[in-house]
């Protein structure tokens, strides 16, 4: 029915895991991509511009951090770091 098969990604996969990341996160990136950013406009009177001169590069910069980091912890309990992993 979707995107993805479960059968092929089970419930509890890495794919779903970083996914939930991803959607949790990214909206940070753009100032109206969430809605605690829109909280912080309407109750701070934060300017659009202002937010993405000052916040958008950091929150991209964290975005992307967050996944290598993902990705990196994965492959080191996954022993596939150094192409150690015996399949």
């Amino acid at each position: 029915m979707g995107m993805y098969d479960l059968s092929e990604f089970g419930t509890d996969d890495k794919l779903w895991q970083l996914i939930a990341l991803c959607a949790g996160t990214g909206g940070s990136i753009l100032v109206i991509g969430s809605a605690s950013g829109v909280a912080l406009m309407g109750l701070e009177k934060v300017d659009f511009l202002w937010y993405a001169k000052k916040v958008t590069v950091g929150a991209a910069v964290g975005y992307f951090a967050g996944i290598g980091a993902y990705l990196l912890e994965n492959a080191v309990l996954t022993g596939t770091l150094l192409g150690s992993a015996s399949t």
